[in-house]
């Protein structure tokens, strides 16, 4: 995604007035009780479900233009809507619904000696720009979490996903209005012109937080323009290691999850790690799974060996991130070997690893440096839905304010409430 440099009048009066607008209805959605919220996140999935042949129809133009665009196939599966997409969608409305509200609960509480009482109460962050590719879906999301953590948020979805994004768009704002709350805390940018982006990253005034979801050269450019802090990750670099104490059958069927269920996503599996003593029995068992699913196998040479159908892998491929039906492979001598590489090629997102062996598994849980480390499951289960916060609104690589699935409580801060009786500073 190419910066643009030159912001016409137009495109700066559009995003000051989206960021202005924002700034308003959150000051408005700060103070909303847990029930509005919860009834709109409802009406929301009701009408969800009402609306489907009109949210897929938009959905089938953005797929057309994009099949004539030569999208490619993980792309073009990112974009699609379809009624199971939907119901799910739904549910995890729902699920947000029934969460427990951050927001003006107490974290902590103490009194001190002079009697003040000293409270950590949660409290939104305010206007959040959310800035986004393909997945139409991720629009329900974002404004799911961000309504129901009290926060305002502006959408900026990608051109490919454009009617898909407006569909979903109109219902989302007329079911605020539906349930009297304000229809300016869930905005779309309505232009695809990158110039507004480049814009809306210098309102720091108005925008508290930045969250970009989608390549990397995206995420990297907002990083770099942004005044306000950015959540984010670069990349999915996800391994499974393989360790030789692993049930193989289980090894497999994780394996291959891992990589097949889903590829073009950032939880999916990009590098196979095989443990020595077990690689000519497991690799070629695997391997025959895997390329079943068309999955292209870019191996070591000891890989190459034991499966005829790999390529030789670059010493490249170990830092791709594939998002498609590709496999890097690499044969290791141990357990450390496996963490070494991990920590060199990772992107700090995902691992797993599959083993009987509960001291390796702890080894592995505390050496690995990333957002979510897995034992015996797949690194698909890194997801806001799936570990209980709902739905998310990304997953972050950072380590300040939040790491891993961002719910709920990573879309708030606090502030200390203090209550007294007339103490005052010792003079």
């Amino acid at each position: 995604m190419t910066s643009v440099s030159t912001v016409t009048p137009e495109i700066e009066s559009l995003c000051s007035e989206l960021a202005c607008r924002a700034r308003k209805a959150a000051t408005i959605l700060a103070t909303v009780q847990s029930a509005a919220k919860d009834r709109w996140l409802c009406r929301v999935a009701d009408t969800l479900l009402a609306q489907q042949d009109q949210l897929l129809a938009a959905n089938q133009i953005d797929l057309d233009q994009a099949r004539e665009a030569g999208l490619s196939g993980a792309s073009f599966d990112r974009l699609r809507l379809t009624p199971e997409r939907l119901r799910a969608a739904a549910v995890g409305l729902r699920e947000v619904a029934a969460l427990a509200d951050p927001i003006g609960k107490i974290r902590e509480g103490t009194i001190r000696p002079n009697g003040l009482e000293v409270y950590k109460v949660g409290v939104p962050l305010g206007v959040i720009l959310f800035i986004y590719e393909s997945r139409p879906n991720v629009t329900l999301d974002a404004a799911a979490l961000c309504v129901k953590s009290g926060n305002a948020v502006i959408l900026r979805g990608g051109k490919e996903a454009l009617h898909s994004n407006l569909a979903l768009h109109r219902l989302l704002a007329d079911c605020l209005v539906a349930e009297q709350l304000p229809v300016d805390a869930v905005q779309l940018v309505p232009t695809v012109d990158r110039a507004a982006v480049g814009h809306l990253l210098q309102l720091s005034e108005y925008i508290d937080l930045v969250i970009p979801r989608g390549g990397e050269e995206l995420i990297r450019r907002v990083a770099a323009e942004a005044r306000m802090p950015v959540l984010k990750h670069y990349k999915g670099i996800c391994h499974v290691f393989v360790e030789r104490s692993a049930e193989l059958e289980r090894a497999e069927r994780i394996v291959v999850n891992a990589k097949c269920q889903r590829p073009g996503v950032c939880n999916a599996a990009e590098c196979l790690l095989v443990d020595a003593p077990i690689a000519d029995t497991f690799l070629p068992r695997v391997a025959k799974r895997l390329l079943e699913r068309g999955v292209e196998i870019r191996g070591c040479p000891r890989t190459c060996q034991l499966i005829p159908q790999a390529r030789p892998a670059t010493p490249e491929d170990y830092h791709t991130e594939f998002l498609d039906l590709i496999l890097a492979v690499r044969v290791v001598d141990d357990l450390e070997a496996a963490i070494e590489h991990i920590n060199q090629h990772g992107s700090q997102h995902t691992d797993s690893i599959v083993t009987n062996d509960l001291s390796a598994a702890r080894r592995f849980t505390s050496a690995v440096d990333s957002s979510a480390v897995l034992v015996n499951a797949s690194t698909r289960f890194n997801d806001g839905f799936e570990l209980g916060l709902g739905a998310e609104i990304g997953i972050s690589t950072d380590k300040f304010h939040a790491r891993g699935p961002c719910g709920l409580l990573e879309l708030t801060s606090y502030k200390y409430v203090i209550y007294g009786e007339g103490q005052v500073r010792g003079e």
